[in-house]
């Protein structure tokens, strides 16, 4: 249903769009604001990756198995 969804003449009907609704002063302002908070999640994303890796190893001691608290 949507294998064809997005072909090249759309993108050009996005960015003529966005250059008549914005103008093209704006459009470089507004692709730098994009690009900063991209940079900004995937170092805040890794960040919170490398976090959960030195937890891991923390919790899985801290914590008893629950077989192994049963006595089962």
């Amino acid at each position: 249903m949507l294998r064809n969804a997005f072909e090249p003449w759309h993108l050009i009907l996005i960015i003529a769009a966005l250059v008549l609704l914005f103008g093209s002063k704006k459009l470089p302002d507004m692709a730098r604001g994009l690009g900063r908070s991209m940079r900004i999640l995937k170092s805040e994303t890794k960040a919170l990756k490398e976090e959960r890796q030195t937890e891991e190893p923390h919790t899985s001691a801290a914590t008893p198995r629950p077989e192994s608290a049963t006595g089962h």
